[in-house]
């Protein structure tokens, strides 16, 4: 975390290039729905700024027709007439620019937040394997909400200090020539250093805050895995890591606070000293007669407008650089090849028997190129057959089913569903066909009902208590208060290990697939509940083709055949009682289950 972070701070130093710049602005493709808005508001933006610079011209004529001095022969009621009048336009136009620049960023930001998604859902399982989730949750959340506040807020500041910096540098040279002059020449570079101190004393208080996070996170390691520290006896360690996070913290803190205090001294001098020099001269040229009462509130209140526009235009210019550098993490991912387009119609169906077969597959992952996991593996099943695969850990049998569900694109050889090679069907249609149980059942934080409807969301009250109830799920569903619309909590939290799997096996049982798929389903559970989830297997097996891993062997005795791989490749194969009596690799394992066969 704290990495990204100071990834994120030394993009901002940067300067963007010309190139950066323009391939920023492709952003803006999302707004151009709301083209019409976002001009309107800007058009908004523009006249507000002006009659926002138009005051300190009116309050000088206020001053002087007060004083008998009025240039334009209005009187104060008049004066006072157009003030009501310009404010009413004022709070009219900031309204309605709000509200403008609100539905372009609220809709602008909710289209590039919704691509996305949809963007990232699609992507192949590879591009998940060499992210980090957490980075791509920022993305979907930091990034867009800084493209949200440039959308909404900082793109319109900016160009609103721009306009009235050079409408207030205008306005100044017309009315007080000398006074301009010198207050450019003395105002300018002063806040110029005030800005150089606000980075310094920014850049100080972020690096204090990380380290006080660092401080934070020793503490919730230490408390979170206290048993561990205790049973290390590593009392001592902890604190000692803990104190040198805090003095880290301490040094920075007080590099931080000497920083402020030189602020505090500069204000107070130079830019204090600066503002007072500007005002004893205005004050000699209004005692001279060069400049009337009126001229000098105008001038002081444009110099405020100029100093506060100056200061806000190297903040705004800061929050620019790191919104293009979301731009260009979010732009990163939308350039990514998604596996299939997300369509508004169903899915195609797909007209097939369950013959597979694999041929001479070779298959490295591509994290891991340099470690071969299949190496010419060849089995095939026949439509309605139930196969088994075992063999020892990374012998390939997971591999098997990621490739079948086209996870991963193979090196050589082919695999084949009814004689066509699979990459020849649609991806969608062809990954409608499977169903797969895993060891680890992954449920959604919603209801019973809505995680089994995840297998066919348009399935009726019928279909869903008929699955249930096939699952051997139906039991335990109907004692709850709730029912099917009992929260599962997140990740299924609030259900066992077995009711989870039951659930899972409903969902597969309502998809009622061609191709089943089960990884290790009853690996994890106990007696009971490996009974009541094996029976329901036996019912969602039966009929359709079927691939199990196993390594508890008494599971997959029926099977009509049972694949023993080994270094990527297929050993043995035959159903359990030749295997048994080959006396093989297969007859060692269940050796070691089953103590005599």
């Amino acid at each position: 975390m704290a990495t990204q972070k100071s990834e994120e701070q030394e993009e901002q130093k940067k300067r963007p290039s010309k190139e950066q710049f323009r391939e920023a602005i492709k952003i803006f493709k999302y707004i151009r729905p709301y083209r019409f808005q976002f001009i309107v508001g800007m058009a908004l933006l523009f006249i507000g700024s002006l009659i926002f610079m138009a005051f300190p011209q009116l309050f000088r004529d206020m001053v002087d027709t007060a004083n008998g001095e009025g240039q334009y022969g209005f009187d104060l009621e008049q004066l006072g007439i157009v003030l009501l009048v310009l404010i009413a336009v004022q709070g009219f136009s900031s309204y309605a620019r709000v509200m403008l620049f609100a539905k372009v960023s609220e809709y602008g930001i909710a289209d590039v937040r919704k691509a996305l998604y949809d963007k990232v859902i699609t992507l192949p399982v590879v591009f998940f394997e060499k992210s980090n989730v957490g980075e791509l949750i920022s993305r979907l959340s930091g990034d867009v909400e800084k493209l949200y506040n440039t959308f909404s807020i900082t793109l319109a500041e900016f160009v609103r200090q721009i306009i009235i910096l050079v409408a207030g540098v205008i306005l100044l040279g017309v009315s007080t020539p000398r006074l301009a002059l010198l207050m450019l020449g003395t105002f300018v570079p002063v806040v110029g250093l005030a800005m150089f101190f606000g980075r310094k004393i920014r850049t100080l208080s972020k690096a204090r805050q990380e380290e006080l996070a660092n401080s934070s996170n020793i503490v919730n390691e230490s408390l979170q895995g206290i048993q561990t520290v205790k049973s290390y006896v590593n009392e001592l360690f902890e604190s000692l890591r803990y104190g040198r996070s805090i003095q880290k913290s301490v040094n920075i803190s007080m590099k931080y606070a000497r920083a402020r205090a030189m602020f505090a001294a500069f204000i107070i001098t130079i830019l204090f000293g600066a503002l007072f020099f500007i005002i004893w001269r205005a004050a000699v040229m209004l005692q001279n007669g060069l400049i009337s009462n009126g001229d000098l509130i105008a001038f002081f209140s444009y110099t405020v407008f100029i100093g506060t526009a100056i200061a806000g235009l190297g903040n705004f210019y800061t929050e620019l650089v790191g919104a293009m550098g979301a731009t260009e993490r979010i732009r990163n991912i939308l350039g990514e090849s998604g596996e299939l387009e997300i369509e508004k119609e169903g899915v195609e169906t797909l007209s097939a028997k369950g013959n597979i077969r694999f041929e001479n597959v070779h298959f490295q992952y591509p994290t891991r190129e340099d470690v071969p996991v299949l190496k010419g593996l060849d089995l095939s099943l026949k439509a309605g057959e139930k196969i088994a695969l075992v063999g020892p850990s990374g012998a390939g049998k997971s591999t098997v089913m990621q490739l079948l569900q086209r996870f991963y694109s193979w090196e050589s050889g082919t695999i084949s569903l009814d004689g066509s090679d699979i990459k020849s069907y649609d991806l969608k249609a062809y990954r409608s066909i499977f169903a797969i149980v895993p060891q680890e059942v992954i449920l959604f934080g919603g209801s019973i009902k809505e995680n089994i409807l995840y297998g066919k969301p348009d399935a009726t009250e019928e279909e869903l208590i008929e699955a249930a109830k096939k699952a051997n799920a139906w039991e335990f569903i109907s004692k709850f208060p709730e029912g099917m619309e009992t929260l599962v909590g997140e990740r299924g939290v609030k259900l066992s290990g077995g009711q989870k799997q039951r659930i899972a096996i409903a969902r597969a049982i309502l998809k009622d697939p061609l191709v089943l798929l089960l990884d290790e389903a009853t690996s994890a559970l106990d007696a009971e509940s490996e009974k009541l989830v094996q029976d329901a297997l036996d019912v969602l097996m039966e009929g359709r083709t079927s691939i199990i891993i196993a390594h508890r062997l008494a599971t997959i005795r029926e099977v009509d055949c049972i694949y023993v791989l080994e270094d990527g490749k297929v050993k043995e194969s035959g159903t359990h009682k030749d295997l048994v009596e080959n006396e093989g690799l297969y007859s060692q394992l269940a050796n070691l289950q089953f103590n005599s066969i």
